[in-house]
């Protein structure tokens, strides 16, 4: 499948060495402002070439906006946005093309499809997440309207983490640190795994803040079950938290929220209970696996399952996490976004304001 949401639905599309990538977004309510120097802006968070920390592939990801947006405003037609490639050099994995990559995609998709294209992964290349940023920057743009926004940093690289979490100052870091004190030591994890010719994991912390009480289905639709399955489906993400991470070590007392006649006492369920929003923040911390293209020689096999070592070359990030900040921040927001719109058809009361 290579579509997600329900009422506000995205579907990606391209590979990492074709043409380009690009995303169609359905469901876009007619007459929200779309700020195109903001969709520009994310885009550029994650961009490649632009971060002294990251891969060397320098791409412009230019956003090119092909329909849906009329003067300045959605129209309630599908907003289809296209990403050229400019800087493929596909040459670079011309010795890979019988060889699985260790901790790739290649043998397991080589397992389902029977074929695979080994310039960069292909469509399991984490160049697709652009399309998810822009798509994701649409549904920002929508979730403003509503006075919701999402925010996210780095809290760990390899050992290091933060004493604090200050998303402010992650909006001024080169690498998004959350902890201006921790940063100069995140950044030389960062470099220590790139003179080593490897690479390290990271703790990614995201909190969506404005959210109304109410979004998400109580049985099969849960936010946080939503929130879980759209995270764990961004390349290298291999886990995902949503309040106290700790929760199953406390007792009920200590984990439990308690209220006041102001409202909650604490936020420990990280702002969903039952499925559904209560309106405080909600809270997640998403970890990344190390990149799993490195430059030390591996072992691996080939597609006749004979015994070889593999030699990966081309540019690759250290810490795919520090560019994962603002894919993790798109996909929270595309997922609010969706469960905004379907929400408007829960109460009788929201049918009348608009049909009455």
């Amino acid at each position: 499948m290579n579509s997600f949401g329900s009422r506000f639905r995205v579907t990606t599309f391209g590979e990492s060495h074709g043409a380009g990538v690009g995303c169609v977004i359905d469901g876009v309510p007619a007459g929200v402002a779309i700020d195109t120097q903001f969709l520009q802006s994310e885009l550029d968070r994650r961009r490649p070439g632009a971060n002294a920390y990251g891969t060397k592939r320098n791409e412009p990801d230019t956003a090119e906006i092909v329909s849906g947006v009329f003067e300045g405003f959605s129209t309630g037609a599908p907003i289809a946005i296209f990403i050229r490639n400019t800087s493929q050099k596909s040459g670079d994995y011309d010795a890979l093309r019988d060889l699985f990559r260790p901790a790739h995609a290649d043998f397991s998709w080589f397992a389902k499809y029977g074929i695979r294209d080994h310039r960069g992964g292909g469509r399991t290349s984490a160049r697709e997440t652009a399309a998810r940023v822009a798509a994701g920057a649409i549904a920002k743009l929508l979730l403003a309207e509503i006075g919701a926004k999402v925010e996210g940093g780095i809290y760990a690289i390899g050992d290091v983490s933060c004493e604090t979490t200050d998303f402010l100052a992650a909006k001024t870091s080169p690498i998004y640190a959350l902890d201006r004190l921790a940063e100069a030591a995140l950044i030389e994890e960062i470099e220590a795994a790139r003179r080593d010719q490897d690479s390290v994991g990271a703790v990614v912390k995201a909190r969506a803040i404005g959210v109304p009480a109410g979004l998400g289905e109580p049985l099969y639709d849960k936010l946080d079950a939503k929130l879980a399955e759209a995270l764990m489906g961004i390349n290298a993400v291999k886990s995902v938290a949503i309040g106290l991470e700790n929760a199953p070590k406390l007792r009920g007392s200590e984990n439990n929220d308690q209220m006041s006649a102001a409202g909650f006492l604490s936020n420990n369920a990280g702002g969903i209970l039952g499925g559904v929003s209560t309106g405080e923040a909600v809270e997640l911390t998403i970890g990344f696996k190390p990149t799993p293209s490195i430059f030390k020689p591996q072992r691996t096999v080939d597609l006749r399952g004979q015994e070889q070592i593999c030699e990966i070359k081309g540019r690759h990030d250290p810490c795919v996490g520090v560019r994962g900040v603002v894919v993790c921040e798109a996909m929270i927001a595309l997922v609010l976004a969706d469960m905004a719109i379907a929400n408007l058809g829960s109460r009788v009361e929201n049918l009348r304001k608009i049909y009455g």
